[in-house]
């Protein structure tokens, strides 16, 4: 009889970390916009480069919840990188997303 190969559901960690990832990029675009108005208000701003540091991180966050459901450890650290990553890059515009995403990616990284 040919063994069967079942992946697990995983459906916590995917929503997790495709809402964190998608949640996160608009936050990036705020900080980006911030960052914007500081450069005409007061010159040169760094807060724009953070910005999109931090929708490269969400997307990485993407993938990561794109991948947990057949690689679940990848997907786990793709997702736990990017939250790192992202409160790194913006600290405070980043804790919701940030929030789901390292949960979701220490689900992925704990659970069995």
């Amino acid at each position: 009889m040919p063994r069967i190969v079942s992946m697990g559901k995983r459906t916590g960690e995917f929503v997790l970390g495709i809402l964190g990832g998608l949640i996160g990029i608009p936050f990036g675009i705020f900080a980006m916009v911030v960052g914007g108005i500081d450069s005409v208000i007061g010159g040169g701003s760094t807060i724009i480069g953070l910005g999109f540091a931090a929708i490269l991180f969400s997307v990485l966050g993407i993938i990561g919840g794109a991948f947990v459901k057949s690689k679940r450890k990848l997907g786990g650290w793709f997702m736990t990188i990017a939250s790192i990553g992202g409160f790194i890059s913006i600290s405070l515009f980043y804790i919701v997303p940030g929030l789901l995403l390292i949960s979701g990616g220490l689900l992925a990284l704990l659970r069995k």
